[in-house]
């Protein structure tokens, strides 16, 4: 039987909490706390688990929970409620290895998204989530942008953190710089120069980068000046723009690897 915790100041719970309240935390530890069945399961199958909580009622619910291979704790329901970052919990928290992104990732070829200051977690795990969908290599993120392994963007992306490597970096116009240098093409999701996305048709086989900036102020100018092309998304009904999350799903599907190519044959 696995051990039982009662108390909401146990030294474990205390730990847990403070993976999921602090980035720093979370980078010192290199460690993460996700919450329900699914999510759990899904990050444990690319983020090796540290330790496992689960109420009696979870555990009756999921009795596979038991297979995990991690210690695993029973808690009290008050303590689940400490754990929890949602009103309606699950009942069910992981502490999860934070992935390690293989060396030389970044290389001609692929498939890139690139973020500058999305400070949104929904709009950045919603972006994780496209890019892992439609087959992207790896994501880039400026300073400035949410956490990728923070419970609201974890619940968002639905374990894409796991799947995608999301890869921070201090100065983003010097890594598309770096990109274009190697032949990536790196397409800027903005309106100044832009051209309609149906007019970037590819192929690209120097591989492909899409950059999309923050919800309110959209991409620097040094940005976009490190980029081969600006793109935007034709739009009727007046609307002028869609949100980050948005507007990278459509941006990512249409440039998606095979994608233009399939559409037109």
């Amino acid at each position: 039987m696995p051990e039982c915790i009662t108390s909401r100041e146990n030294g474990k719970i205390k730990y847990a909490c403070r993976l999921a309240a602090s980035a720093g935390a979370r980078r010192a530890e290199g460690a993460f706390l996700a919450e329900g069945y699914k999510l759990c399961r899904d990050l444990a199958q690319h983020c090796p688990p540290r330790m496992l909580f689960y109420t009696e009622a979870a555990l009756q619910k999921h009795p596979q929970l038991a297979g995990m291979p991690c210690p695993q704790y029973l808690v009290a329901e008050h303590v689940a409620q400490k754990l929890a970052d949602t009103q309606a919990g699950q009942g069910v928290f992981a502490v999860l290895e934070m992935p390690r992104p293989p060396a030389g990732l970044l290389r001609p070829g692929g498939r890139y998204l690139a973020l500058e200051r999305v400070q949104d977690p929904g709009n950045l795990g919603a972006l994780l989530r496209s890019a892992a969908a439609f087959g992207y290599t790896a994501a880039l993120l400026s300073p400035g942008c949410a956490d990728p392994f923070a419970p609201k963007t974890l619940r968002a992306g639905m374990g894409a953190a796991g799947v995608i490597p999301a890869l921070p970096t201090e100065d983003l116009p010097a890594a598309l710089a770096a990109l274009a240098a190697q032949g990536v093409a790196c397409l800027a999701a903005a309106l100044q120069g832009s051209r309609p996305l149906d007019e970037l048709a590819g192929p690209w086989p120097g591989g492909l980068c899409i950059v999309i900036g923050s919800e309110g102020q959209g991409l620097s100018q040094k940005a976009i000046a490190a980029c081969t092309a600006s793109v935007r998304i034709p739009m009727a009904g007046g609307i002028e723009s869609l949100n980050a999350g948005v507007a990278g799903g459509v941006l990512l599907w249409h440039f998606r690897a095979g994608g233009q190519q399939a559409a037109r044959g």
